[in-house]
């Protein structure tokens, strides 16, 4: 058995580089970790172009993916991963999937920067039951901070990464529902309607006026008069349950 023990291996630099955004964008992958979240992966039958582990994972990356894992130590572990505690597996993936996803029902999130807001929302919506995530502008949604929040989520739900003018162009028959703090029609006026793509904004700044009046409605969530309102993800999320 061949095993990887030197982090100066051209292999481990190589993937290492897809720690931060411009070594993702430049190789078109990205690297996720965890028996957990890898599970949702192999569930959803997506097929890692490298898998890495240690020897004492090794039959657990064999067995999630049905391929040989490339054995490093416990050092080079620690420089492929992102975790203060690595799992002992690693795997890397292709952005493209072998069919490109058509737009559906769902969340369009607009200048997410917060990676635990933006994998909290990617869960919400499998949860409940969307098939695509526009993201505009925002974080990286392949970031390992995102999946990680997203506990595999990611996985489940097509992500296309749009610029909000290519959303305009590309949206169809599709609605664009504005959420607001505001001013904006109840949830009940929109709930199980099959045709909305729910826009949820920045965390600090919402929604740029030219978007709200790009969208075709705005929905405000109803709260008691202490509240202002809710962070990003915990709007966002309960305005696709209401909707779903």
């Amino acid at each position: 058995m061949n095993k990887i023990t030197s982090v100066q291996n051209e292999l481990i630099k190589t993937i290492s580089k897809l720690h931060i955004p411009k070594g993702r964008k430049a190789q078109q992958k990205f690297l996720a970790e965890g028996t957990r979240i890898l599970t949702e992966f192999s569930d959803a039958n997506w097929k890692p172009t490298e898998l890495f582990s240690t020897e004492q994972m090794e039959d657990t990356a064999r067995e999630l993916f049905k391929k040989e894992p490339v054995i490093v130590s416990d050092n080079v572990m620690k420089k492929l991963s992102t975790r203060v505690t690595p799992s002992g597996i690693i795997a890397v993936f292709s952005y493209q999937r072998e069919t490109a996803p058509e737009l559906s029902s769902g969340p369009v999130l607009v200048g997410i920067t917060d990676p635990g807001n933006m994998g909290t929302l990617f869960r919400s919506a499998v949860a409940f039951g969307s098939e695509t995530v526009v993201v505009v502008e925002g974080c990286d949604p392949y970031s390992p901070k995102v999946i990680q929040a997203s506990a595999g989520a990611v996985a489940q739900i097509n992500i296309l990464n749009w610029s909000w003018e290519k959303l305009i162009k590309n949206k169809k028959e599709f609605n664009l529902c504005a959420l607001v703090v505001k001013d904006g029609q109840s949830p009940e006026a929109f709930k199980a309607k099959k045709d909305l793509l729910l826009v949820i904004g920045n965390e600090a700044h919402g929604l740029s006026e030219e978007q709200i009046d790009d969208c075709d409605a705005q929905i405000t969530l109803p709260m008691g008069e202490k509240s202002e309102s809710l962070n990003a993800a915990i709007a966002g999320s309960i305005a696709l349950y209401l909707l779903k």
